[in-house]
């Protein structure tokens, strides 16, 4: 995977943790047990997303759809909605300030559905450096 970064940065978002699925074979990030990224490296069988690392993340429907006709390295999320969910390739071309701003809003996106008092908590956490 080209994108050694990726943990921490997932992990530096306020709240963030990181569990690992073993029946999906997946780390999960999530806040407030909400899942906003899921980072996978799926089997040869799996077709086009086989023989990849990947980050799966959360988007608007709109968005994803122009993101896919934007950049080739970024595909329908894997083993999710594909509607709301996108899955980056970590091993392809996506410039990597791109993946940061997906990253980013994902985690966005999760937070904007957790309640008020959450919301609120998470703003007042120290930023992790």
């Amino acid at each position: 995977m080209r994108c050694e970064w990726l943990d921490e940065y997932l992990l530096s978002f306020p709240g963030g943790e990181k569990t690992y699925q073993p029946a999906w074979r997946m780390f999960l990030y999530k806040v407030r047990g909400k899942q906003f990224a899921a980072v996978c490296s799926p089997a040869e069988n799996y077709q086009t997303y086989g023989g990849h690392d990947l980050v799966n993340l959360r988007c608007l429907p709109a968005e994803g759809e122009l993101l896919r006709a934007a950049y080739p390295d970024i595909l329908p999320g894997f083993y999710a909605d594909k509607r709301t969910w996108i899955s980056c390739l970590l091993d392809g071309d996506l410039p990597e300030e791109v993946l940061r701003d997906l990253c980013r809003r994902s985690y966005e996106l999760t937070v904007e559905k957790l309640p008020k008092y959450v919301r609120r908590e998470l703003t007042e956490l120290p930023a992790e450096s």
